[in-house]
């Protein structure tokens, strides 16, 4: 994208004016509390970065210290230079030379009701073993690996194992076709797959081993696959390629130690597919990954010794990276993992789960927040939720109302809601608020991490009034952030780098109000051009779903003569609002409502109501499928993400 494209600024048309702060009670027990304190801290991570970093750093074990916490040659960056650590060490080692070895580490629930947990020493052990049967099958340091599972635990077992011996990671969704697959063990050439017969999801296997079979058919590459028995359906495998990860491990012994890698030795590579082109591979490394990873996870979520901690995201996206495995784990927290689906085998599955489980902090997606006030809230209701203590949001801006139902109806009002806000590209939370100090407002992920400067500026990269919106950057580098892409420089200058020159371009829009909180109004691809005004969608959307009878929206524009862009509106309704006979009245309705809550150049122009949308498998709206449906022309680009291919055809059979 060019910087001309988005010459205007976007107009913020959304307010909002409750703030919530922390009660005393939780106040008083959280790790941060004094706002003093913690402004004196933040003022020094953005005077003093090196200052700041280092000490975080230390927290941490290092094989070797670092001789310079940052080098920088914009945009290219190396953090904590010379020092040499092990993120599986942080994660396990350091804890089970500590009180924590008895701990549990993780605890695992499969779909159909199978519970297994694992202490430190326990992960520790498995974590040892499985190192050893990659070195055994000639992984060495380096060497990338890919991994397409389920979320069974085997899942951070490998990655933690791939982290031990320092062979480079690729987590592909377990889920994906076997094309996507080709792609992403071509890009990052890997040589060895780790994956599973299939896993369960709403009740059903969902087949994991054919697909890599036919993947492997055009990756000649690929020397060896393990693959672990979960589901028990018979599978073809073929000799001297294919191995039983139960085989390989009732003979393995523990003891495989951590190398020591330096910081700036390559993690694991994500992808992330844009709206066209191959899918971009985003290269994390390991020493400020870990360490911004390890920060964000204690001051945002206030972890305790004692805390049960579910982060509901897939691992297969860096969410579950970063906030189930590596940011927990360095922390030695207790991490629940969930299989399958949230409403098998009824609706009220999640709710089961934190009662069952006494959960204390719930980080989950907005989408997931929407679908349960769609389902209805007698299914939290029937549950003992008592044992929160503090709810989390990531993945897309949440807007106003569900915040506050997630607030009213799970939390009882007593809660505070980290809404957090960051990328792939980023590896940790860049937005999001301290909850014992930072006082929260609903649809706000509230204000900079320490150590992150963000901005926001107008294509020249001026910084814009208060309350005006813009395009959110960041001006400097910070631990985590995404070091290239993956075999190809060139397009991360480009896409990261060159958009607002000395900046890294988040590709999001925001506004910031007077108290200097951040409101994220989507990717600014998400804009639409209405008689001259650039209006974000997600704005639109938040005035729709704020409507009684609306449990989800997605708005995009369509080719008009006369405005530039009509705006059409694809709306999912509440249980109880689905009537057929009172649907064209709700159309002029919501309509006027829109009017009414933002101002009548937002008022749809078309109004569709849709059973579902069409999501990707990690909750995010593909508002790019919408626009073509709207504008009447033919699906285009990568679905390889789309969690249901049959929206499609159902949304075409609506027209």
């Amino acid at each position: 994208m060019s910087g001309n494209n988005y010459a205007s600024p976007i107009e913020s048309i959304l307010h909002e004016g409750r703030v919530f702060a922390p009660s005393e009670e939780f106040r008083a027990r959280a790790l941060m509390n004094d706002p003093a304190e913690y402004e004196r801290l933040w003022r020094e991570s953005i005077e003093e970065p090196d200052a700041f970093w280092s000490r975080v750093a230390s927290e941490l074990h290092w094989f070797q210290p670092w001789q310079k916490t940052l080098e920088w040659d914009c945009p290219w960056v190396k953090w904590f230079s010379g020092g040499q650590l092990n993120l599986s060490y942080n994660c396990l080692d350091r804890h089970v030379a500590s009180a924590r070895r008895n701990k549990a580490a993780i605890i695992w629930e499969g779909e159909p009701g199978e519970i297994r947990t694992f202490t430190y020493q326990q992960l520790l052990t498995e974590v040892e073993k499985f190192a050893g049967v990659l070195k055994r099958l000639g992984v060495q340091k380096g060497d990338r690996v890919a991994i397409y599972m389920g979320m069974a635990p085997e899942l951070p077992i490998a990655m933690l194992a791939c982290a031990r011996i320092g062979a480079p990671h690729s987590v592909i969704f377990g889920g994906f076709s076997a094309s996507a697959l080709v792609d992403r063990i071509h890009d990052c050439q890997a040589t060895l797959v780790i994956t599973q017969d299939g896993s369960f999801r709403k009740g059903t296997e969902v087949k994991l081993f054919p697909v890599v079979e036919e993947a492997l058919k055009a990756c000649p590459a690929v020397q060896s696959v393990v693959v672990l028995r979960r589901t028990g359906t018979p599978i073809e495998m073929q000799a001297g390629r294919d191995y039983w990860w139960h085989e390989l491990m009732a003979t393995a012994k523990p003891g495989t130690r951590a190398e020591p890698l330096e910081s700036e030795h390559p993690l694991f590579i994500l992808y992330t597919s844009g709206s066209t082109g191959k899918p971009k591979g985003v290269l994390h490394t390991t020493g400020g990954y870990s360490v911004g990873t390890y920060l964000t996870t204690k001051w945002v979520f206030d972890l305790k010794e004692d805390d049960i901690y579910w982060c509901t995201a897939d691992i297969g996206w860096v969410t579950g990276h970063s906030y189930i495995l590596y940011g927990p784990l360095q922390c030695g927290a207790t991490v629940l993992m969930y299989e399958g689906a949230p409403n098998h085998p009824q609706l009220d599955r999640f709710w089961d789960i934190i009662e069952r489980h006494r959960v204390n902090i719930l980080y989950t997606a907005p989408t997931a927040i929407r679908t349960f006030i769609k389902w209805g809230d007698e299914h939290p209701n029937a549950h003992d939720l008592s044992s929160l203590r503090l709810l989390g949001t990531v993945g897309e801006p949440i807007n106003p109302e569900a915040w506050m139902w997630y607030r009213e109806v799970i939390g009882k009002n007593r809660c505070p809601i980290v809404d957090t806000w960051w990328q792939t590209e980023t590896g940790h939370m860049m937005l999001a608020p301290v909850p014992g100090v930072v006082p929260t407002k609903p649809g706000s992920a509230t204000r900079p991490m320490p150590g992150v400067l963000a901005e926001i500026v107008d294509k020249d990269g001026n910084v814009v009034p208060d309350g005006q919106g813009g395009f959110l950057v960041i001006r400097r580098p910070w631990p985590g952030m995404l070091r290239t892409i993956y075999g190809d420089p060139q397009r991360y200058v480009e896409q990261y780098w060159s958009q607002i020159p000395g900046s890294y371009f988040t590709g999001d829009g925001a506004h910031r109000d007077k108290d200097g909180y951040f409101w994220i109004m989507g990717r600014v691809d998400d804009v639409i051009n209405v008689s001259g005004h650039r209006l974000s969608t997600m704005e639109v959307e938040s005035a729709l779903v704020s409507h009684p009878a609306v449990a989800e929206a997605a708005v995009v524009g369509r080719p008009d003569e006369v405005k530039g862009q009509g705006i059409v509106a694809f709306v999912s309704l509440n249980h109880e609002h689905r009537e057929a006979g009172m649907l064209p009245g709700l159309k002029e309705e919501l309509r006027k409502w829109v009017s009414k809550e933002i101002g009548s150049l937002a008022r749809p122009d078309e109004i569709r109501f849709t059973e579902i949308l069409p999501k990707t498998r990690s909750g995010k709206i593909m508002r790019r499928l919408l626009r073509e449906i709207a504008s009447g022309g033919e699906i285009k680009g990568d679905v390889t993400t789309l969690e249901d291919f049959s929206v499609l055809a159902r949304l075409k059979e609506e027209e």
